[in-house]
């Protein structure tokens, strides 16, 4: 049965036939999924058009293209960072446009080129938690020129990156409401990275629209990596349905998988020295922050162990609060993925991002890799810029498998 037959099979079958044509399915998202790492997606597949909206560096467009096995050509991007578009065009080609969204579109001499795909994050401090004033922020709404692009440039598909918050507001009702208006259909829900191949835990909303068939039958993708603390791999066959597991899925990547081959970092500044060494540099600490980081030396540690063992070295705004923020001065584990990277991953009082071992934060070579970057990806920019950059990426190794199963819906199409 071709793609587009299984399809048509799951809109219209009885409940008989409907799990026999699930399989079909889950057979067909194996194939591409082997099909992308094999490079065989490159050589035989159908070659697609995409543009990147709110672009960053890039990792959502890395994810889609050739360095990660996938057949979509960026043709066009745009960010407001000038810095976010000097990484992106030096990894992909002179594309991205820099500048407010808003007034590009409102310039008649902005051409839009023709693009079988859109990807994007719109900003999302406007939904963060983070952001204790995100009621009526302006940035909530720059999904509006997301979809102006997607109008003119003609996409068949959509994909929506944003914080899970996103999911059940307001806003994701209106942007729904818009897309069915433009005859999309839509689908949403969130993701782990870590289900899929990156040593981190980190979660994020999609919302998937295409035009041809109902994204929810391909999306969200199988999961290709499981949490061993819950036994393995379950629902590998169809029983799980679309929140199971592709058959042959392996456990989660950890931080000593990402970047326990590392040498200790020198300098505290970017270095000129070849990739991975570049970006692998240190900081100055205190002689307080020090005895800080020595105060929590076992993996796992955080804030409480540090009040408990030092506590006259302890900010007193940790001791008024007694609860929440388990991962501020956090030490990461070997044996598991990191948590969510942010911007300042290289502040501990942040977050987890304390070394397993060495008596330090993670570096910014640590952090792109916990972010699933490869190591040839060229970072522009300030330390600072680029440590924004990595925080705010969605890792490439995720987009990738988001970028399977939009393959799949443009090709089913096809298929019928």
């Amino acid at each position: 049965m071709t793609m587009g037959n299984a399809i048509r099979a799951l809109e219209y079958a009885d409940p008989l036939q409907e799990s026999a044509d699930r399989k079909r399915l889950i057979r067909e998202e194996r194939a591409v999924y082997r099909s992308r790492q094999g490079g065989r997606l490159l050589r035989d597949g159908a070659h697609f058009r995409l543009i990147d909206m709110f672009a960053g560096a890039g990792g959502m467009t890395l994810g889609f293209s050739e360095p990660f096995g996938h057949p979509f050509e960026p043709v066009w991007a745009n960010d407001f960072n000038q810095y976010c578009v000097g990484t992106y065009n030096a990894n992909f080609g002179e594309h991205c446009l820099a500048g407010d969204i808003v007034n590009r579109l409102a310039d008649p001499t902005t051409q839009i080129p023709e693009a079988d795909v859109v990807i994007g994050g719109p900003p999302c401090q406007g939904f963060s938690l983070l952001n204790k004033k995100r009621d009526g922020d302006p940035r909530k709404q720059l999904w509006r020129p997301f979809f102006e692009v997607v109008r003119r440039c003609g996409a068949k598909v959509f994909v929506m990156e944003n914080v899970p918050q996103l999911l059940g507001s307001f806003e994701h009702g209106e942007i729904v409401g818009m897309a069915e208006a433009m005859g999309f259909k839509v689908h949403a829900d969130v993701l782990c990275a870590a289900d899929y191949g990156v040593p981190q835990t980190r979660r994020r909303a999609f919302i998937i629209g295409c035009t041809m068939l109902d994204p929810s039958l391909v999306f969200p993708p199988l999961k290709s990596n499981y949490n061993p603390t819950r036994g393995g791999a379950q629902g590998s066959l169809l029983g799980a349905g679309r929140n199971g597991h592709l058959p042959g899925a392996t456990r989660w990547h950890t931080v000593a998988d990402a970047i326990a081959d590392l040498p200790a970092p020198q300098g505290t500044d970017i270095r000129e020295e070849p990739a991975p060494l570049d970006l692998h540099f240190g900081r100055s600490p205190t002689a307080k922050s020090l005895a800080r980081y020595k105060a929590v030396p076992e993996q796992g540690m955080n804030r409480f162990d540090l009040q408990s063992r030092a506590p006259e070295l302890t900010p007193m705004c940790w001791i008024r609060k007694t609860s929440g923020g388990t991962d501020l001065f956090g030490r990461l584990w070997w044996d598991r993925p990191a948590f969510t990277v942010r911007t300042e991953f290289f502040k501990p009082e942040k977050g987890r991002y304390l070394h397993p071992e060495q008596h330090r934060p993670i570096t910014h070579r640590e952090a792109a890799r916990l972010q699933s970057f490869p190591d040839s990806f060229v970072f522009k920019g300030t330390k600072i810029e680029i440590a924004r950059q990595i925080g705010n990426a969605v890792p490439p190794v995720l987009a990738a498998r988001v970028a399977d199963v939009v393959y799949m819906l443009l090709t089913m199409n096809h298929a019928r």
